[in-house]
């Protein structure tokens, strides 16, 4: 449960720093405190808690975080592990992120003690049109055809914002940060099931370009095999070079004719990315966007990602309910945060894009506002479907907007790490769809990001804010997560999963805020979704066996698996506590 720090923070991890220089470092089981989520996703090995006292990485894979984890014993700061974290995951995790994608970071600077954001998404290339993904006849493409070849690919951010957050915090020199993903590459990583099972999912897409098809399927056509060795050399000598010369390698000269020609070359959809728009684009730092909730300041990122926004209007529109009293097994909980998910989407669809191009209204935040949609809550049923509708939050200057057609997400990690000084970072990561555009150059995939933008730019004449515009960065539901409480961090959070990875964050950090469950039960509890009148509920789980409940408050529901990937750490008196999403690969690891 949620335990504050007060003024304690910075003597604790000084205390912890000594209490490690005494007594050594402990194993990986003495790390697992007794603390088992009492219930997981339906068929998910449980995972225990991990408990360190000065630093630790929780990731996607294992030996990513091992990856993050030696360079904090070498004396590296979380700028530095993440490099190293990122670098393996686009190896071994490649469909999910990579060099060749994009992420948000949030950042706590725990010598300024203060929050700022790192916003590496990709852009549209500069000779798009709004018309990017309409056929012929002006009709929006099906999903797969517009994904899979060049047309979907925009301006990789990932090289940028490492290098970025590295430069203005980074301890140890960056050459020798790649090192890790740069062996693995060399002698090979054992081919987990996921990624096996991923690959064999994906068969009639990945196996259609020549380079990705020789990488990951055998010579008779299969899926490479779970626990084969899979040797990317191409990988190392594409990051040897970024070590050596820093991200302009990556964003100029043959890398970049290389990720050029591929997306031009492709026989039946090729692309519009450019030279010129990998040697211009730059990662940027944001302010990081902060709601109330419950004494704490839940912060993340702002445009071109929704996460924070959304997150923070879902809190905000339940935060005049006693959810704690109800719990997680009372399905009036589910009622109020379901439909507040709902609202909640509602402005998003039709207001949020990247803030550098659309205006976007000041007030989505604002606390009358946010009472005003919490009070269509106060009944006793679900809202219906004609109930749920955008508001009218306060404008600057309000302009006509419309909700535009979006597709899924899938390809995306999360990871955090927090280091000896106190400083974190949580850090969301994609190639937007499972390994992304199918594209492979120099041992890395390519995003199909551009997908993000909605594909009919307007109606009746009316513009959708989230339309393909030239350098525009698509709108995310990434949602990277920093809590703060009296001006300390106390959670840092983030998940995969598309847009409902607003969802499955919010739900943790209720459960952490108001059922006051550690962090390993946060990102293990069964998930219940409803982003649009549907109530997605996790099968094999207690999620499922509340179905008929939520029906008879006026829902339709779906059961089926939900595919989240939380990672989480929250700081408390105890030590620094660690979770990992059952339903992934995904472990904590610390000192």
């Amino acid at each position: 449960m949620l335990r504050s720090w007060g003024s304690a923070f910075p003597s604790c991890l000084a205390a912890f720093a000594a209490a490690f220089l005494l007594f050594g470092v402990p194993s990986f089981a003495q790390q697992a405190s007794d603390s088992v989520a009492p219930e997981t996703a339906g068929g998910s090995a449980a995972k225990h808690l991990v408990v360190a006292h000065r630093h630790m990485v929780a990731a996607a894979n294992p030996l990513a975080a091992q990856a993050g984890l030696d360079v904090l014993r070498e004396g590296g700061n979380a700028a530095d592990a993440l490099v190293a974290v990122q670098a393996v995951l686009g190896l071994v995790e490649p469909q999910s992120s990579g060099l060749g994608g994009g992420a948000f970071l949030v950042w706590y600077d725990a010598k300024a003690k203060k929050l700022t954001t790192f916003d590496g998404r990709e852009t549209a290339p500069a000779d798009v049109t709004p018309s990017l993904f309409l056929n012929a006849e002006g009709k929006p493409l099906p999903f797969f055809e517009a994904v899979v070849g060049g047309r979907s690919v925009g301006t990789p951010g990932t090289v940028r914002l490492l290098e970025a957050v590295h430069r203005k915090y980074g301890a140890k020199d960056w050459s020798g940060l790649f090192d890790s993903a740069i062996d693995l590459a060399d002698r090979g990583f054992a081919v987990s099931p996921r990624l096996h099972n991923e690959i064999a999912e994906d068969m009639g897409r990945l196996d259609k370009q020549p380079a990705a098809r020789a990488y990951f399927y055998d010579q008779e056509g299969k899926p490479v095999a779970i626990g084969a060795t899979l040797k990317n050399p191409a990988y190392a000598e594409t990051l040897r070079i970024i070590a050596s010369t820093g991200a302009d390698a990556f964003y100029t000269g043959r890398i970049a004719e290389d990720i050029v020609a591929a997306i031009h070359a492709h026989p039946t959809n090729p692309g519009h990315l450019s030279l010129q728009d990998l040697a211009t684009y730059k990662a940027k730092e944001r302010p990081a966007v902060c709601a109330p909730y419950r004494g704490y300041d839940v912060c993340g990122m702002g445009p071109p990602s929704s996460g924070a926004l959304t997150i923070g209007q879902i809190l905000g529109i339940i935060s005049g309910f006693d959810i704690a009293t109800l719990g997680p097994d009372d399905p009036e909980s589910w009622r109020i945060i379901g439909d507040a998910t709902r609202l909640a989407f509602a402005d998003r669809g039709r207001y949020m894009a990247d803030s550098d191009f659309v205006p976007m209204p000041k007030g989505l935040l604002d606390p009358a506002y946010l009472k005003s949609r919490s009070a269509l809550l106060r009944r006793p049923t679900a809202l219906g479907e004609d109930e749920v509708k955008p508001g009218d939050p306060p404008w600057d200057k309000a302009e006509l907007r419309i909700e535009g057609l979006t597709y899924p997400e899938h390809g995306t990690s999360h990871f955090v790490i927090i280091d000896d000084e106190g400083n974190i970072a949580s850090m969301t990561t994609t190639v937007e769809s499972a390994f992304g555009s199918r594209q492979m150059v120099d041992g890395f995939l390519l995003n199909n990001e551009l997908t993000d933008f909605t594909f009919a730019p307007e109606k009746d004449g009316r513009a959708v804010a989230n339309r393909v515009e030239p350098g525009k960065r698509p709108r995310s539901s990434m949602a990277p997560t920093i809590v703060m409480k009296d001006g300390r961090p106390v959670i840092a959070i983030g998940s995969p999963g598309g847009s409902n990875i607003i969802s499955y964050v919010a739900e943790a950090l209720i459960a952490m805020i108001d059922w006051k469950m550690d962090v390993q039960e946060a990102v293990s509890l069964p998930h219940f979704v409803n982003r649009f009148g549907v109530y997605d509920l996790e099968a094999g789980t207690s999620a499922a066996d509340m179905a008929k409940d939520l029906e008879a408050l006026g829902y339709r529901t779906k059961i089926g698996d939900q595919n989240s990937g939380l990672q989480g750490i929250e700081v408390t008196p105890a030590g620094i506590e660690g979770g990992a999403d059952p339903r992934r690969e995904g472990v904590a690891v610390g000192d």
